[in-house]
C-alpha cells in the first residue's frame, strides 16, 4: 500500500512545519511542503494529487473551509476558532475532522492514525456491508473497538493469537486450532476493516509472506 500524501495549510511557518513534521513522523504517511496560502494550496494540491488535506481557517488570500470544499478530497480543518456556526460550515464542506488550536501533536497523530483505518477499510475493492461503513465512521471517531463493533469468535480468538507480535496466516491457525484457510479468511477480514495491519517479509527463496500484526 502506497503512503497517504498530506498537504498542511497554514499560513505560520512554525505550526505549518509542526503539523507537517508530526505528518512525516507517523509510519504510512508522506508529508508534502507547507503551503501558506490558499493559491499556494491549490498549486500544490495540482501538482502533487495529494490523499489528505490539512487545512487552517484564516489564510492570507482566503477561507480554509472554502478550500477544503473546492479541493475535492479527504480534508481536516486545524482551527483556534470554536464557534458553532463554524465548525458546522466545516463539516458541511466536507471536513472529516475538526481539531481545535492550539492541540498536543499527538492528537494529531492519533487522528491520522484513525483516518488511515478509515481509509484502509474504504479501499476494499469488494462491495461493502452497512457494518463495514459503520465500522469506517466509528473509526474516525476513535470508537473502533466499541461495543457497537462486535467481532465474531473466531475473530477474538484470532486477535488474541496475535498479541503484540507479528504472525503468518499458518503460525495463526496453529495457534487457536483451525485451517490456515480459515485464519487467512479472517485475517484478511480484519485487515480491510483496518483493524490490524499487514506487511510482506521476503525470504531468500520463494514469494514474500504477508505477516499481520495487531493495529
Amino acid at each position: 500500500m502506497t503512503d497517504i500524501r498530506v498537504l498542511v495549510v497554514d499560513d505560520d511557518y512554525r505550526v505549518a512545519g509542526l503539523h507537517r513534521d508530526a505528518v512525516a513522523s507517523r509510519p504510512g504517511f508522506t508529508a508534502l511542503d507547507p503551503a501558506r496560502t490558499v493559491g499556494e494550496a491549490r498549486a500544490a494540491l495540482a501538482a502533487h494529487a495529494p490523499d489528505l488535506l490539512l487545512a487552517d481557517l484564516y489564510l492570507p488570500d482566503g477561507d480554509g473551509i472554502e478550500l477544503v470544499r473546492s479541493a475535492g478530497i479527504d480534508a481536516f480543518v486545524l482551527s483556534a476558532a470554536t464557534d458553532a456556526a463554524t465548525v458546522r460550515r466545516a463539516f458541511g464542506a466536507g471536513a472529516l475532522a475538526y481539531l481545535v488550536k492550539p492541540f498536543d501533536t499527538r492528537v494529531l497523530a492519533e487522528r491520522l492514525e484513525r483516518y488511515a483505518r478509515y481509509r484502509n477499510l474504504l479501499s476494499s475493492t469488494r462491495p461493502l456491508t452497512q457494518d463495514d461503513i459503520d465500522r469506517a465512521a466509528a473509526m474516525l471517531r476513535g470508537e473502533r473497538d466499541g461495543a457497537s463493533i462486535a467481532r465474531s469468535a473466531t475473530e477474538q480468538s484470532v486477535l488474541a493469537a496475535l498479541g503484540d507480535d507479528e504472525a503468518s496466516a499458518s503460525e495463526v491457525a496453529e495457534r487457536i486450532g483451525v485451517s490456515r484457510a480459515t485464519a487467512q479468511r479472517h485475517l484478511t477480514a480484519l485487515a480491510e476493516r483496518g483493524v490490524i495491519r499487514v506487511g510482506l517479509r521476503y525470504g531468500t527463496t520463494g514469494r514474500p509472506e504477508h505477516r499481520f500484526r495487531a493495529g
